[in-house]
Order: C-alpha cells, then sequence, then structure tokens
C-alpha cells in the first residue's frame, strides 16, 4: 500500500500488526496526526462513504481532553480508548504527535489490549 504520511514499511506494519491482532473481525484502520489522516485498511464489505475528517477531529480533541482530564490520578496513565457502537468498537491509539484508530466487529477486552499494545509498539518502533 502507497501511503503519504507514513513510509509504506511502517504503514504495512500497522495493518499487518492489527490484522494479525484481530482477524476478520478487523473493519478499519486509519493513521491521523493533528492535521491529517489516511485510511490505510478498509474491509471489502464496507462502504467508503464514512466522513474521516469529523472522526480525525474528535479523536484528536478527545485524546487530548482525556489525557488532560486524567493526569496524575489514581487510576494511572492514560493507555488507550474503545468506544462502543450498535455496529462495532472503535478503538484509539494515540500519543503526542500521532495516532490510529481501528474499528472492529465483537471483541473481548483482551483483544482490545492485544491489539492496542501492538499498535503502540508499531508507532514506536516504525515511525
Amino acid at each position: 500500500m502507497a501511503s503519504q504520511l507514513l513510509a509504506d514499511e511502517a504503514a504495512d506494519n500497522i495493518v499487518r500488526t492489527s490484522r494479525t491482532s484481530l482477524g476478520d473481525s478487523l473493519r478499519s484502520v486509519t493513521y491521523f496526526t493533528r492535521d491529517d489522516y489516511e485510511q490505510l485498511y478498509l474491509r471489502e464489505d464496507l462502504e467508503r462513504d464514512a466522513d474521516l475528517t469529523s472522526f480525525i477531529g474528535h479523536e484528536w480533541r478527545g485524546f487530548k481532553t482525556a489525557q488532560a482530564a486524567y493526569e496524575g490520578t489514581e487510576l494511572g496513565d492514560y493507555n488507550y480508548t474503545i468506544r462502543v457502537f450498535d455496529n462495532g468498537f472503535l478503538l484509539r491509539v494515540t500519543d503526542e504527535r500521532e495516532g490510529v484508530f481501528v474499528t472492529t466487529d465483537s471483541l473481548t477486552m483482551g483483544d482490545f489490549n492485544t491489539v492496542a499494545q501492538a499498535v503502540r509498539s508499531v508507532l514506536r518502533d516504525d515511525i
């Protein structure tokens, strides 16, 4: 896959990591920064009409808000966010520069933790 925001190897690693962790439950993978985004993967049976610009704006603001709100609490450091919808889930893994959100079909908490750790590792290592 040719990527404009990421080196091809990094983009492929994020998709491969997500596919390995989630299998056929994976719906989509989107890499984003504060100013731009790129959908790295979309499952064939899904329509390509999502308003990703609105998603990215919301997910970036949501990360900054959650990070600030919980900083220094007894809960510990912020790790990732899971959003639950009627038709699936959205997992957001973000840091100060960039993030990835992955959409899925039904998963367990263990599945979310596995993919979040794997994506965070790829972001640290490859980007």
